[in-house]
């Protein structure tokens, strides 16, 4: 993985048919959120494995990890065979030029996890870390429960949109993103690439075609508009 742009990612796999709704939808990434703080996680890491394997480029897995060594993060993305990370958890800079040095080959995505007053920390933090990863990921705290993102919830865009400005690396935008909203966003934002997850899904818990369809046909539309 190099450079990219105008991507959409949808997370929270659960199985082999849902990953293969989302590949025929026109989705580019598939992420797999595995060993959760919770200990839920939606797959087993063999049926993620299985999957991942399966997927023909452009159409990549990504691990969604809360991992905080490199050590770990480098033989775990080695075990499920993915070629892209994205790390959510408090990842010391010096942990992840770590992972740059022992895994060049691994496109490393970091997590910014917005809440309302810490746009300047994560500011500081692009600028710190900037070197060490391919890509930012924004995403959306939860004051209620604590979450640090997949929290389904939106959060201030101009703050996205100035992180946008500052960083030399491309980022993805994630948090609350629906087929309704993510045309705007996008305009807004300015993003290299989206991410959804609970709002494609429907009341089964499955991602739904319908849904994810015009997800991807809005971020599509919106991504032209800007380019």
């Amino acid at each position: 993985m190099s450079a990219f742009a105008n991507l959409v990612q949808v997370a929270g796999i659960i199985d082999a048919k849902e990953a293969s709704l989302l590949v025929e939808e026109g989705v580019d990434w598939l992420g797999f959120p595995l060993r959760l703080p919770s200990g839920k996680d939606d797959i087993s890491e063999q049926d993620a494995t299985e999957i991942i394997g399966g997927l023909a480029a452009p159409h990549a897995g990504v691990l969604i990890s809360y991992l905080t060594e490199a050590d770990e993060v480098s033989a775990f993305t080695r075990q499920l065979g993915v070629t892209a990370v994205q790390l959510h958890g408090d990842v010391r800079a010096d942990q992840l030029r770590k992972l740059k040095e022992i895994r060049p080959d691994l496109y490393v995505l970091k997590s910014l996890v917005v809440r309302e007053d810490n746009a300047e920390e994560l500011l500081e933090l692009v600028d710190e870390v900037a070197e060490s990863v391919d890509m930012f990921i924004t995403d959306t705290f939860n004051p209620a429960t604590g979450a640090k993102g997949a929290t389904g919830l939106t959060h201030d865009w101009n703050v996205s949109a100035e992180l946008v400005r500052r960083s030399p690396k491309p980022l993805m935008m994630a948090g609350g993103l629906t087929p309704d909203n993510v045309a705007e966003a996008i305009r807004a934002v300015r993003p290299a690439a989206v991410d959804a997850h609970s709002q494609l899904e429907g009341t089964d818990g499955r991602k739904d075609r319908a849904k994810v369809a015009r997800f991807v046909a809005e971020s599509r539309r919106a991504f032209a508009e800007i380019s």
